[in-house]
């Protein structure tokens, strides 16, 4: 990964929180309102919880979900690290908790939500502004190929992945990206 790439620079600052008292019924409805896959349960500005999907779903299916609080269905651990580590620490702390999801926060109050995406769209096989500049002067970086399907002289031959990069746009590897307004592209999103 990136190795100095901070938490900070990747977390989503926005996040659903909910009251440990709050109807679990309600909550779902406002998780699907904002197209969240989590809520970060709060007392007061403390994070004691995360509802995920999992848990909600767990709780219909029990059947018993319109008559609990989010505080009976969340999950009552928070793995949370310090906006100023780095991607590559937040994705050891994310395997180590098996978890999806890392509140962020400086001690005091949460700031945002470190989730799996994150960390794979700032991966290495991510386009670097080395790649972009590389494919703008049509010629190719390490590991990255610029749009002739040549393969990087230095790549590392344990990867597998020397001959594909990652569209910018679609996010699928690819070997035949090309320069387009500014972004390493795929055929398919070019053509778009």
């Amino acid at each position: 990964m990136n190795g100095d790439v901070t938490v900070r620079e990747v977390m989503d600052r926005e996040f659903v929180g909910a009251s440990e008292s709050d109807g679990l019924a309600e909550t779902v409805e406002l998780m699907l309102e904002e197209g969240s896959d989590s809520v970060v349960v709060l007392r007061g500005s403390e994070p004691v919880g995360v509802l995920t999907e999992r848990d909600a779903l767990a709780a219909f299916v029990d059947g018993d979900a319109g008559d609990r609080s989010v505080g009976e269905a969340m999950t009552e651990s928070v793995p949370t690290v310090s906006p100023a580590v780095t991607i590559s620490e937040a994705a050891d702390e994310m395997s180590a908790n098996t978890t999806k999801r890392l509140l962020v926060s400086d001690g005091t109050e949460p700031l945002g939500v470190l989730t799996e995406h994150d960390l794979i769209t700032t991966s290495p096989f991510a386009p670097t502004a080395d790649a972009t500049a590389a494919a703008a002067e049509d010629r190719p970086v390490a590991g990255v190929t610029a749009g002739r399907g040549e393969a990087a002289a230095d790549a590392d031959p344990r990867t597998g992945f020397d001959d594909q990069s990652v569209c910018e746009a679609c996010g699928s590897l690819a070997r035949d990206l090309s320069p387009f307004n500014g972004q390493l592209l795929c055929g398919d999103c070019r053509d778009i």
